[in-house]
């Protein structure tokens, strides 16, 4: 039965589905990663004031209390209790979806995740002394990004099963997560309303959007077009596998054992001999310059996003609105968006190709973006002079530094697993390895960068 003779997908239900459980993957981390304001707020250690109070201040008399050793380090914490959970759980996924029923992964990653979000939002109302606080916000993102790994693993594996271009969905949603969370960000401050009442409703969106992702995953299994590629996919690798393994009986029945043994291995090499496994060592062989490519370009970008790209003040902002909003647009929005540009653009250009030496030379050229960020209008230099001052060089770097993140990332992972036959799934694997070893590594090198300013 060809695809033709399938049911279709009618609506593009399937497709709005994968969509939404994309979106639902990453807009969580996205809040995190663009709620400082209310983060570095309620690590204030002034004292005598409610949490509320603290949030009023800020939010409607624009008093700055001098910035404590929490504030200061907390994009670094964050960054470093975020990637290090994803890295390990990325590996242990790899082990859990050969014990934990699909169902049990998905579903129960989302309903974790949308606990500790409701958990965020009910902390908003609950004033908390500054340590305590950032102990349990700590938690939250390493819960958060621990989950989240398993169900972004358990999501492509889910994809696998129907055509590729159902794997778009999801990394559209990944992509727009980001922009949607920054432009949430904006509109709660375009608002003017208390600071406390914004982040209430800032962490409540993304309890309904985990919600909608719980609720799509439901409805997947009932959508004919998708039973009907799962379905195929089991019946077809099921019946492949058991007839192997029946020409193999046949000929131990049908012959003496060493002829049996030789025939053996002749009809099972090359799908089941369990000796005759793609070395992992052989294919990394193969592909080690993606690799290192891939993980070199997050260990540049994690290595200063948020920690040092967050902590630059607005040279021409003096006191209008354009202060306020410099970070949520100029930082978080732009990166956002200019990151996703940079990933649409692989589906018209593929340039340079996989064995050009000009792909490795441009990765490597990002390395430029540390110092040129360090040197720019930091709030608080001691070793560093400040250079480019004007929010004019912050933004044109910023845009460069996102477009060539999307675009050399999503270029090495699309030439990484492009492998033969069955050893394509193990590159993918090794590939997805070293892009979380890149964002462990530039959590880790985050604190080395920030400490040089």
């Amino acid at each position: 039965m060809t695809a033709k003779d399938g049911p279709q997908d009618r609506y593009k239900g399937v497709w709005l589905i994968f969509f939404m459980l994309g979106l639902g993957t990453l807009l969580p981390w996205n809040f995190f990663m663009t709620a400082t304001q209310y983060f570095s707020t309620r690590l204030s250690d002034a004292q005598n004031t409610t949490a509320v109070d603290r949030l009023s201040e800020v939010n409607g008399t624009g008093i700055n209390l001098p910035r404590t050793y929490l504030q200061a380090k907390f994009n670094n914490f964050m960054t470093l209790c975020a990637m290090l959970p994803l890295l390990i759980f990325t590996c242990l996924n790899s082990f859990l979806h050969q014990r934990i029923p699909q169902q049990v992964r998905i579903l129960g990653s989302l309903v974790v995740i949308g606990l500790v979000f409701l958990m965020t939002a009910v902390l908003v109302k609950i004033p908390m002394e500054p340590l305590p606080f950032f102990i349990v916000t700590m938690v939250k993102i390493i819960l958060i990004n621990s989950f989240g790994a398993i169900l972004q693993g358990s999501l492509f594996g889910l994809a696998g099963l129907l055509p590729a271009s159902y794997t778009a969905p999801i990394m559209s949603g990944q992509g727009l997560a980001g922009t949607f969370a920054a432009l949430a960000m904006i509109c709660a401050i375009a608002t003017g309303s208390p600071l406390e009442d914004s982040a209430f409703g800032y962490f409540i969106t993304a309890c309904v959007v985990i919600l909608l992702a719980i609720g799509s995953y439901i409805v997947l299994p009932r959508l004919d077009f998708f039973r009907y590629y799962s379905m195929k996919d089991k019946t077809e690798y099921r019946v492949h596998e058991k007839h192997a393994e029946l020409e193999t009986k046949m000929d131990l029945i049908k012959k003496d054992e060493p002829n049996g043994v030789e025939k053996n291995k002749l009809n099972t090499v090359p799908l089941h001999n369990p000796n005759q496994k793609p070395s992992v060592v052989s294919i990394f062989k193969k592909i080690w310059v993606m690799a290192l490519s891939v993980c070199f370009v997050f260990t540049v970008t994690i290595g200063v996003f948020p920690s040092i790209t967050a902590e630059v003040d607005s040279y021409i902002a003096g006191e209008t609105e354009w202060k306020k909003y410099f970070i949520p647009v100029a930082c978080f929005l732009m990166f956002n968006v200019s990151d996703w540009l940079g990933r649409s653009l692989t589906a018209f250009c593929l340039w340079p190709g996989m064995n050009s030496r000009l792909l490795p030379f441009m990765v490597a050229l990002r390395v430029v973006f540390i110092p040129l960020f360090m040197l720019c209008n930091l709030r608080s230099h001691v070793y560093l002079p400040t250079i480019f001052q004007h929010d004019g060089w912050y933004i044109g770097f910023m845009i460069l530094f996102s477009v060539s993140n999307g675009y050399l990332a999503s270029l090495c992972m699309c030439f990484g697993p492009k492998l033969p036959g069955h050893e394509a799934e193990t590159a993918g694997a090794i590939m997805a390895f070293f892009l979380s070893l890149g964002l462990a590594l530039g959590a880790i090198f985050s604190f080395l960068f920030r400490a040089l300013v």
